[in-house]
């Protein structure tokens, strides 16, 4: 069966790796894990004048980028998808020395990469401790008789990065009154009420949820205050 015609790419010369074995048409060397297509003909790296060409695979983008800028000559490796009718990127071939140096820049620059991430770690964490601290303010502003630590502990819970509990939503990073109201809520079901034990024996999380209304409503009055009512 003959290979697909290979893909355009203006500028740039293509090798494939074939699906099924191939030889070269001038040298008969086979089987070919790469060749390139002259004329409909396969011919391997040698006979095409790319011999001296090292192989690298795709998934770093930066080696595979300064490789390319480094190699006086490149070659971007192809192999045919035949579920998807099409060939896909596998890498490319460039000059070893130029691979080398690119490796070395690569090196140089993680140094920098890794200083970089631990000031955006810290800036996150920063930004987190921040957001908390305001959340649990919202909270004593909404439950006065809520306990400090209690308050800090349901803003760390409800805001922790990543999660995609409700601190983290819009309404969350908004501290509107809803979003922090329910955060409070979902840590009193959970820690003050039989809400779990419920759930584990079976009993369905609509029923649960009725069955410890009254029990959350109470602490709730009580974190608000005598004589005041939750909506």
């Amino acid at each position: 069966m003959a290979l697909p015609a290979t893909p355009h790419s203006p500028g740039r010369l293509v090798a494939v790796q074939p699906l099924k074995q191939k030889r070269c048409a001038a040298c008969l060397r086979g089987p070919l894990s790469l060749l390139v297509l002259e004329d409909g003909a396969p011919r391997c790296l040698a006979c095409a004048d790319l011999g001296h060409l090292v192989f690298l695979p795709r998934g770093d983008t930066a080696l595979t980028r300064r490789s390319r800028e480094e190699s006086g000559l490149s070659v971007v490796v192809v192999r045919y998808n035949r579920r998807k009718s099409r060939y896909e990127r596998q890498g490319v071939l460039v000059e070893e020395a130029a691979l080398a140096r690119a490796e070395e820049r690569c090196l140089a620059d993680a140094e920098a990469r890794r200083r970089r991430r631990a000031r955006d770690a810290r800036r996150r964490a920063a930004e987190d401790d921040r957001f908390a601290a305001a959340f649990a303010a919202e909270i004593l502003r909404l439950f006065p008789g809520c306990p400090l630590e209690r308050a800090r502990a349901i803003a760390a819970h409800a805001s922790l990065r990543g999660s995609g509990r409700v601190g983290r939503s819009a309404a969350g990073r908004a501290l509107t009154e809803g979003a922090v109201i329910s955060a409070v809520v979902a840590a009193v079901r959970h820690l003050d009420t039989p809400y779990d034990q419920l759930l584990m024996s079976g009993v369905g999380r609509f029923e649960a949820r009725r069955r410890i209304a009254s029990a959350v409503d109470g602490v709730l009055r009580g974190w608000q205050g005598a004589g005041e009512d939750v909506g």
